[in-house]
């Protein structure tokens, strides 16, 4: 299966990504670009991406799964660029690449003379992206920023997400980071086709605030059309309480999520064999139903208790609903929807380990979408991506002495 995988041609064969970043927004953008054919360079420190050290209290694990999602299928290079030749090398390999992708905060880069102005003149047709936490300009353009600050505290995400009076929860991690990534892959593939017609490059920079913005971009263009937005609701506050989670005989929850146009009520009530609900005047209109919310909940929340997750759901199909389980992680990654609809890919970490993991989020039929291969090791293709870039033996080995490369 692998070798046929092989020869499937890739739909961003051909395209050149240099990635200078850390963490995970950035890596993320250039391992969907990877996965969809791309050839990616990652460059990093003598120290490496922190994300290499995730689990490096934790002996007892084996392999490292985030980094292998970050920056699978990418060749890895080592090079000091704050040496002059650390910095050349750095744009030898430049020299024909397509995308320059990179996080680093902006006074850095400028610093390093590898910022978009210091660039642009040289390679005309190269495009540039930079993943910022606040963006480039304004008081917040070199603040140090994660997703937990930018996206999910700053950008509105957490307080949207919290209903009155209740504590904020806490961001799960990479979680505005994929959001972002995404962003940055949607915007540098603009980029490229702008440059089919013009031939010349572009800065291209997103960032996490205005990802997280656009990712509750309901709420706020409610916010900014009428100055005020609705809290978030408690289950027996909910505006339709039809529209809520239930808990099911076997432990499970699931989500029921009405759809206009339907009398959603009558058909729960069948579901769940409490049509005497319908009758009762409580609950015989919307209105009615809106105004007695509580207990409303509280009767359904009875019908669902006597049903197993599997036994609601059959007849939650049967009825046309639109419902899901409230998986965990370890509910989704056995979920056969999810398994039908690609959201897994099997490959092998750097080490030849088989190991499953999250697929990009699109499939393009009849080509090759996924993993190019394992993460890099630190440095594992410095003298190969070098030797492309036009460097002999004998320069290879000088950078290596001096601490340009490793």
């Amino acid at each position: 299966m692998a070798d046929k995988s092989r020869r499937e041609r890739q739909v961003l064969e051909g395209l050149k990504v240099v990635e200078l970043a850390t963490y995970v927004a950035a890596p993320n953008a250039a391992a969907v670009l990877s996965d969809w054919g791309a050839e990616v360079i990652k460059i990093e420190s003598g120290r490496g991406d922190p994300t290499r050290r995730t689990f490096a209290g934790m002996p007892h694990l084996e392999g490292n799964p985030v980094f292998e999602f970050q920056n699978r299928g990418k060749r890895g290079v080592v090079l000091d660029t704050g040496k002059p030749a650390g910095r050349a090398a750095l744009l030898r390999i430049l020299s024909d690449a397509d995308v320059f992708i990179t996080n680093l905060r902006p006074a850095a880069l400028k610093r390093a003379k590898l910022d978009y102005d210091s660039l642009k003149d040289a390679f005309p047709r190269l495009i540039y992206t930079i993943v910022t936490g606040y963006g480039l300009v304004g008081e917040g353009a070199d603040l140090p920023a994660f997703d937990a600050a930018a996206f999910w505290s700053r950008g509105g995400v957490a307080g949207a997400f919290t209903p009155k009076g209740h504590e904020p929860p806490a961001c799960r991690p990479g979680f505005g980071d994929m959001f972002c990534g995404l962003s940055t892959v949607s915007a540098t593939l603009a980029a490229v086709i702008e440059r089919q017609s013009t031939g010349r490059g572009r800065l291209v920079e997103t960032s996490l605030i205005r990802a997280g913005v656009f990712a509750i971009g309901w709420d706020v263009s409610i916010q900014l059309k009428w100055g005020k937005l609705a809290s978030q609701r408690t289950r027996k506050e909910m505006l339709d309480p039809i529209g809520n989670f239930f808990r099911t005989a076997d432990g499970r929850w699931v989500g029921v999520f009405p759809r206009d146009g339907r009398d959603e009520f009558g058909h729960l009530v069948k579901v769940l064999e409490l049509e005497a609900l319908a009758a009762d005047p409580r609950f015989a209109t919307g209105r009615a139903r809106a105004g007695n919310v509580a207990a409303l909940v509280e009767a359904l929340d009875a019908g669902f208790a006597r049903l197993t997750l599997a036994e609601v759901g059959a007849r939650l199909t049967e009825a046309d609903m639109i419902w899901g389980p409230v998986n965990l992680p370890r509910d989704a990654v056995g979920d056969p929807l999810a398994e039908a609809a690609g959201c897994f890919v099997d490959t092998v970490d750097g080490d030849g380990v088989a190991m499953r993991q999250p697929a990009s989020p699109a499939r393009f039929p009849g080509a090759n979408d996924g993993p190019r291969g394992p993460a890099p090791r630190l440095g594992q293709h410095t003298r190969q991506v070098l030797a492309e870039a036009g460097f002999g033996e004998a320069e290879i080995d000088a950078l290596i002495a001096e601490g340009a490369a490793a």
